[in-house]
């Protein structure tokens, strides 16, 4: 029977014999990253008994798929057992605390989302995938350097492994670990070398493509984004990223009342409702976020997930919702445009970027980068406010914290990472649903006064970025 190590290419195979106690890897997209760390945390936890092993990933969506990369090694493996598996939390829906495998010879590999106060305490060797984009990775590090350099609990390793993500921000603490803090050019030195008391492995997608029969050319071609190529897939240090919502911050916000499910019938007699419908038509999507509106706070009380649906038939599905809202704002991009255009022949609508409504039901919204810039902020402030509720959920807390705020040049985007779920859709129709309430009496405004009491400058979109996690820098206020 073949082994599974054999299945190894030669740079995922230097990674897994490094028996070095730090290594970090510098990986592009699609070379296999994830899949060598799972099989080296079976080994470590087949070879040494009663040890554990600690998977930290950016989301409890990749941490549960770290677990099952780790499963299947297991089964290929045929000579680990698994005696037992756990996955804990506070109650259902709420945010995973762990994900665990208990082998037969009583070593443990747990996965739990990259927190601080999640890996704090543990007496374990680690695994911190996707390093640079944790919530906070300095902070995180810090917390579980304690528990991996106490001798009196035994030598522990730390294996850090993550595409880059930038020079400052959350990519800060892994560049300094690749660069011996700036002392070394990366994108110099060979596929292995040694950065103060780190084993450091840097693998391109360029390194990997021979091995993996990947068309260089036409991955290039299908990525048709500069910034996206250099930083995921050619592994060099460019721009940043910071999350737009973490999860501390959702946390606050979850409430067991806030619902996922209503029917037209029953908003007739309730209210006001607002709603965002970031459009999908095959790639992605199409979520209408509704909102019910009790004192100043905004209740979500439907999430309308629409897949593969032609743009009629989600028409005929959201159309009664719609009627019953006082103001919904609409995806007006690329398939959305048809979707709007249906909207505007059943209901008064406008087509502005930044415009207060003049008393239509519909906004259709081009999403512009300053659009953009705009929303997403508002929405952070929501939360920081607390002046909206959303459920406990793991597929909508998951969507929510994948949208990423992106710093480039100085100036500020909005992304999200595309998966098999989507690209942060209900992120982008909750933004909506709180802009289409904060014309119906409420908003939720940016104070750059705040920030440049910080000293942060403000430019074209400066004021969009410059929360970045700044809760202060948001304000609650009643517009008469």
């Amino acid at each position: 029977m073949t082994s599974p190590v054999q299945l190894l290419k030669s740079y995922q195979s230097s990674v897994y014999r490094d028996d070095s106690r730090f290594i970090a890897w510098i990986a592009g997209r699609q070379i296999g990253k994830s899949f060598t760390g799972a099989m080296r945390a079976v080994k470590m936890s087949d070879l040494r008994k009663k040890n554990d092993f600690l998977i930290a990933s950016p989301s409890e969506r990749q941490s549960l798929e770290a677990v099952e990369k780790c499963r299947a090694h297991v089964d290929a493996f045929n000579t680990v057992k698994i005696a037992e598996e756990i996955v804990e939390r506070d109650a259902p829906g709420a945010l995973m605390k762990s994900s665990t495998i208990i082998f037969e010879n009583g070593s443990r590999i747990i996965a739990v989302p990259g927190k601080p106060d999640t890996v704090r305490g543990f007496s374990a060797d680690i695994w911190m995938d996707e390093f640079a984009f944790f919530e906070d990775p300095a902070a995180t590090w810090k917390a579980i350097l304690p528990s991996i350099s106490n001798p009196l609990k035994g030598l522990k390793t730390a294996f850090l492994t993550s595409t880059p993500n930038g020079k400052s921000g959350r990519g800060k603490r892994f560049y300094d670990i690749v660069t011996n803090k700036g002392a070394i050019d990366p994108t110099l030195m060979p596929p292995q070398y040694m950065a103060g008391a780190w084993s450091i492995h840097r693998t391109p997608i360029t390194l990997a493509a021979p091995e993996l029969g990947t068309d260089i050319e036409a991955l290039r071609a299908a990525v048709d984004d500069d910034e996206t190529w250099q930083q995921e897939f050619l592994a060099l240090f460019i721009d940043g990223t910071n999350v737009l919502l973490p999860y501390d911050v959702m946390a606050k916000c979850e409430s067991m009342e806030a619902t996922l499910s209503i029917t037209p019938e029953e908003m007739s007699s309730r209210g006001p409702w607002y709603a965002g419908i970031d459009f999908g038509r095959t790639s992605d999507p199409s979520v209408l976020w509704l909102m019910e509106k009790v004192g100043d706070v905004l209740w979500t009380r439907a999430v309308k997930v629409l897949k593969n649906e032609n743009t009629v038939d989600q028409f005929e599905v959201y159309r009664p919702y719609i009627e019953n809202c006082a103001h919904v704002c609409v995806d007006y991009t690329g398939p959305g445009i048809g979707f709007g255009d249906i909207l505007d022949k059943h209901f008064t609508c406008c087509k502005s970027n930044g415009a207060k409504f003049g008393g239509e039901k519909v906004e259709l919204c081009t999403f512009s980068v300053p659009f953009k810039c705009d929303i997403f902020p508002k929405l952070r402030g929501a939360f920081d406010a607390m002046k909206l509720r959303v459920p406990f959920a793991v597929e909508t807390r998951e969507d929510l914290h994948e949208m990423q705020q992106i710093i480039s040049g100085g100036n500020y985007n909005y992304k999200a990472p595309r998966t098999d779920a989507g690209h942060s859709d209900r992120c982008t129709a909750l933004a909506l649903a709180v802009r289409a309430a904060s014309f119906g009496g409420s908003t939720w405004t940016f104070t750059p006064e705040a920030v440049e009491s910080r000293g942060t400058g403000i430019g074209e979109h400066g004021a969009a970025g410059a929360m970045l996690g700044m809760r202060d820098d948001f304000t609650s206020r009643r517009l008469d």
